[in-house]
């Protein structure tokens, strides 16, 4: 499946939901779906800065994509960032750097969101796109 295809299956998703509490709900149920990270990763290297919960995300490259686990405090922040990895996950560095995550606004996630929800989750998606970055550049290199 393509990013364009996974993000259009999320914003239908989404759209199945009347209102934002049943989206909530949703979120939370994906954040059931997160893999986690072991227990060593959850050092200061790999806490994300600027989210209201801890967040722990670490990046692995193999055979040209990138794999990313995570792992947090709070359900609805281990949601947000499925929400993210759904898209993302197993991706081409050049796919992340290159995604705007516009399926955001598309579902309404961004003005449903408390302003330091809101906050994380854009430290979320800079931390994935910086990850790809240093990803795409040792491609680059090599």
């Amino acid at each position: 499946m393509t990013i364009q295809e996974q993000k259009q299956e999320l914003i239908e998703e989404f759209e199945m939901f009347d209102d934002w509490m049943d989206r909530y709900n949703y979120i939370i149920e994906m954040g059931k779906e997160v893999e986690g990270i072991d227990s060593e990763l959850k050092t200061r290297q790999y806490l994300i800065s600027g989210c209201q919960s801890q967040l722990w995300l670490a990046a692995k490259y193999n055979n040209g994509q990138i794999h990313f686990n995570a792992d947090s405090d709070a359900i609805i922040t281990k949601g947000i960032i499925q929400l993210l990895l759904k898209v993302v996950n197993d991706r081409s560095p050049s796919e992340i750097v290159e995604e705007n995550f516009s399926f955001l606004d598309e579902i309404g996630l961004k003005e449903h969101l408390s302003p330091t929800r809101s906050n994380g989750l854009t430290s979320m998606i800079k931390q994935i796109k910086l990850y790809a970055l240093v990803f795409k550049t040792k491609e680059e290199q090599a």
